[in-house]
């Protein structure tokens, strides 16, 4: 049962940060600032 709720929570939380990680690349005004932000979230991972 734990591990099931683990798995589920694990799975939830790598969602929300790949909508977030959308969300920081897709508010990028220009291609320059695109590549950027992909350089430095490269950089810190």
């Amino acid at each position: 049962m734990f591990v099931y709720l683990y798995f589920l929570l694990k799975k939830t939380l790598e969602r929300a940060e790949h909508s977030r990680r959308d969300a920081y690349l897709g508010a990028a005004v220009d291609i320059g600032e695109l590549e950027r932000r992909m350089r430095s979230m490269e950089m810190n991972h």
